[in-house]
């Protein structure tokens, strides 16, 4: 990160940005910008190339299209990819998750390479869409407080041996296999299922990836009541019985 402002890289915003996942980017931004930090905010179309020299790259997510032309996009680009190889933070979304593993199912149903950085491979389920709002405990050593967020999604995603669920599940479906897992991440690179967006719901998680970009291991206080009522919400909201 340079001595002056942290680069904030949102990619694709023309193809991967469903149920309001551009919302993460407008939170990760405040809660920087609440800390006296400087923000260069980059908005990569899939015309242009991924700049290797950001912060934070926030991916969100999109049909199902829209999702192959992406990683076709990101495959050939190679931006992406070498960004990760020289330690940014990357946080993607449902098919931005999807696109980040191995593979992942296409609309033409075949096997669509990704970019192999978490391990991960999804497939398409052959049961009910998973749809609804989701309640899930992040992985401890994260030390965030409970997920909140929603989720729409046909996929279904396995974690290989190097990937960690990123949390399980309370109430919802997360990756679909059953074993209660939500979404995946490594040292730098986290994948969700979870709409929202999930930032406004969880600011914790804008929180967390601006301390990986700085290397710190706290931040100044924030003023989070308008968060914590969001969350409050949308917990009892998932917690009531139908």
């Amino acid at each position: 990160m340079s001595d002056s402002s942290l680069r904030l890289v949102w990619v694709y915003p023309d193809l991967l940005s469903t149920y309001g996942d551009q919302g993460n980017v407008l939170v990760v931004q405040r809660r920087a910008e609440q800390r006296g930090l400087s923000v260069e905010r980059v908005d990569v179309r899939s015309d242009q190339p991924v700049p290797t020299s950001g912060d934070i790259y926030l991916i969100g997510g999109g049909e199902d299209r829209p999702q192959r032309l992406a990683a076709e996009r990101l495959r050939r680009d190679g931006g992406l990819s070498r960004a990760a190889s020289n330690g940014a933070i990357i946080f993607s979304v449902c098919a931005g998750y999807q696109i980040l593993g191995h593979e992942f199912i296409n609309d033409l149903g075949e096997r669509e390479a990704g970019l192999g950085l978490i391990d991960v491979i999804s497939t398409r389920g052959e049961g009910a869409r998973c749809v609804g709002d989701v309640l899930a405990d992040i992985d401890p050593r994260l030390g965030l407080p409970q997920l909140t967020g929603f989720e729409n999604h046909q996929g279904i995603t396995h974690l290989g041996p190097t990937a960690r669920p990123f949390a399980r599940t309370v109430f919802g479906n997360g990756n679909g296999t059953g074993d209660g897992t939500e979404g995946a991440y490594n040292d730098t690179v986290f994948g969700t299922y979870m709409h929202g967006p999930v930032m406004a719901r969880n600011p914790q998680i804008a929180d967390l990836l601006l301390k990986l970009a700085l290397d710190v291991n706290a931040l100044p206080p924030t003023d989070d009541r308008w968060y914590e009522a969001l969350r409050a919400e949308r917990i009892a909201a998932a917690t009531q019985p139908s």
